[in-house]
């Protein structure tokens, strides 16, 4: 698969994440096929056009951390009543997306 393709298919998978959860970059490569290629996923995302609408934003680190510089993200998540922990990190174990869900 090709760089396009893997970002065509990151960005399907993410348009799948409900509104009020949020998944991780490993998730998403795996969902994708390709479970070692997080980073991949992230630059991915990172270059996403904006008229393709992907909710980025609803995608965090594996121990719930936002994007590094990306001052919109919390207040994105805020707005679909995901609150940060204290630490600064999504509760995955609250607003993680339950992707066995999409098996059944």
């Amino acid at each position: 698969m090709d760089r396009k393709e893997f970002s065509n298919k990151v960005y399907e998978i993410v348009k799948d994440i409900p509104f009020g959860k949020v998944a991780t970059y490993g998730m998403i490569a795996m969902l994708s096929g390709y479970p070692r290629r997080s980073r991949m996923v992230g630059q991915a995302l990172h270059n996403s056009p904006d008229s393709l609408n992907i909710p980025c934003h609803r995608v965090v680190n594996h121990q719930g951390r936002l994007t590094p510089g990306w001052t919109d993200q919390k207040q994105l998540l805020s707005n679909e009543g995901i609150h940060l922990k204290e630490n600064e990190c999504v509760d995955l174990k609250k607003y993680l997306w339950d992707i066995a869900l999409i098996f059944f």
